[in-house]
Parts: C-alpha cells; sequence; structure tokens
C-alpha cells in the first residue's frame, strides 16, 4: 500500500481553470468528462526536453513500439529499431508510439506533477480520501498511431498538448467490456491489454482531444486511443485511492476464490468499500501466501 505523499503548495496562476476544477468536483471519480488546461507553453514537456527526460530515466520506465497497431494486440507489440531518443526527436515520420512512465522520478518533473495535483486534491479528497501514489507519463506519439484496448488502475487525468485524438472509453466495471476474470487476472500479474471484437464498438463514447483540453479517465475504464493526423503529446496525472487499492486487493481475493471452484460476485464500483475482501487479501499478502 502506498503512502500519503505532499504535494504542491495551491498555485497563484492554476493550469486548471476554476470552471474546470468545478466539473471536476461534480463529476469525479465515476464520470468521464473533458475540461480546459492551460498548460500549453510547458517547456519540460516540449520534445527536446522529452528527449532528455528519456535519457534520464531508467529503461524500465520506457516503452515504445509501433504506431500502426489494431485496436485489439495479442501480446507486447513489436518495436520499430529506432532508439527511444530518435523515436521522440522524430516523432512525425517515425511511426511510433512511446511512453516515458513515472516521471516523477526526475525532480522537475515530480514538481509538475505535484502541482497539477495539488489543484485537483480538494475535490478528490472530498470524495475518495487521501490523495495516494501520484505517478506522471507523458504519450508521445506519430501521426494516426493507435493506442490499444486496454484498462489502468489509477484515477487519471489526461492533458491534451500537441496535436490531437481520440478516446475511445467504455463503462468501467461491465463484464461486457472487460470481464471479471480479466480484472482477476490483471489484479494476479497479467497483462492490462484486453481482449477486443468490433461488436463492442457500440458501447463506446468518443471524446476527441484537441491541445488544452484534458480527459478525466475513471479506474479500470477500458479504452483505446487513435491519434490524429499530426504527431502529439499528451501528460497523464494519476492517483491512487484507498478505494481503487481495495478493489483491486477484492480482484485479487476473487481470482483465488475461483481457483478454488467458485464464482465470486464482482467487487462494487464506488462508492462500495469492498472492504471485507480486500481485507482479506491484505492478510494472506502479509502472510505470505498471496501473490500481489
Amino acid at each position: 500500500m502506498s503512502v500519503h505523499e505532499p504535494l504542491g503548495a495551491p498555485n497563484a496562476h492554476p493550469v486548471f481553470p476554476e470552471e474546470s476544477r468545478r466539473t471536476f468536483s461534480g463529476a469525479y471519480p465515476e464520470t468521464p468528462h473533458i475540461l480546459r488546461h492551460r498548460l500549453a507553453e510547458e517547456t519540460r514537456l516540449e520534445l527536446g526536453a522529452l528527449a532528455g527526460l528519456a535519457e534520464r530515466l531508467p529503461e524500465t520506465s520506457i516503452e515504445y513500439n509501433r504506431g500502426d497497431l489494431p485496436v485489439g494486440v495479442d501480446g507486447k507489440p513489436g518495436s520499430t529499431g529506432l532508439s527511444i531518443e530518435e523515436t521522440i526527436r522524430h516523432i512525425a515520420t517515425s511511426n511510433s508510439w512511446a511512453v516515458l512512465k513515472n516521471i516523477e522520478q526526475v525532480p522537475e518533473y515530480r514538481a509538475l506533477l505535484m502541482s497539477l495535483l495539488g489543484e485537483l486534491r480538494p475535490a478528490i479528497e472530498a470524495k475518495t480520501g487521501a490523495m495516494l501514489t501520484p505517478q506522471g507519463f507523458v504519450f508521445i506519439s506519430s501521426p494516426n498511431a493507435v493506442t490499444p484496448y486496454h484498462f489502468d488502475p489509477e484515477h487519471n487525468m489526461l492533458l491534451q498538448l500537441t496535436g490531437s485524438k481520440v478516446m475511445t472509453q467504455f463503462p468501467a466495471g461491465d463484464a461486457r467490456f472487460a470481464p471479471d476474470t480479466t480484472h482477476e487476472s490483471y489484479h494476479t500479474g497479467g497483462a492490462r491489454e484486453l481482449a477486443w471484437n468490433e461488436g463492442m464498438l457500440a458501447g463506446g463514447t468518443e471524446f476527441a482531444l484537441k491541445p488544452g483540453d484534458a480527459l478525466f479517465v475513471p479506474v479500470m475504464a477500458p479504452h483505446f486511443v487513435r491519434n490524429g493526423p499530426h504527431s502529439s503529446i499528451s501528460l497523464s496525472i494519476t492517483w491512487r485511492s484507498e478505494w481503487s487499492y481495495a478493489e483491486a486487493d477484492a480482484r485479487a481475493f476473487n481470482a483465488r476464490l475461483r481457483r478454488l471452484g467458485l464464482s465470486p460476485r464482482a467487487p462494487g464500483r464506488w462508492p462500495a468499500t469492498n472492504r471485507g475482501k480486500a481485507l482479506a487479501q491484505r492478510v494472506l499478502r502479509r502472510l505470505g501466501l498471496a501473490s500481489t
């Protein structure tokens, strides 16, 4: 379990306008929505700076591959043969998709992340309690690149900086789009990529993003992304809550029950606490009897 980390002081010139913060407060934590931000001129998120950031991050915090992917993939996609620095500096022509993970490992990017999350913190903690495990991810995408269908365990705000993209989001917790067994596999060490079929498309909602837009993605909401006709840079600021950790632990406990031949009930979405199964999983983990 994470600790509650200190965030930056309130920003005198907020990146999220008052109207955006008010919209977020009303919709968080379960309703996806677009709001506006003022991060367009941030020099730390320009291509040259990001290529330098990639050199400072450990190899485990860098992922990049071909951009011309289908919505559904089986296993990790192949690479283009370029280095991460070449991929970023020539993103307009490299046919690539890249993500720099956990940018908070570098002090100046940690300061940026904490400042942004500090603006949202009052609305977050009023609903889901202490903001836990703040993390930042930068996505750099070639024209028309696809981020395949997947889900993520964090509360996520995606800020579009340059270029455009369309994220197609599906309802979180709906087994039609991510079966319970897939959740259980992920929370016991499996992949985040999801099985896809075109019949699911009608159940999704498209969110078109241009520079200055930010999109909120609820915990474990399945989604895929199609980049626009120009290269793109996006910043994802994420956090966890005790609720999201309890949901994850309850899913892991359900996997254990399923291995015993039972058919466990899926955890409830917020504001359900999922406390019983979560506590059981945590006890097993402390005793060394659980894999996650």
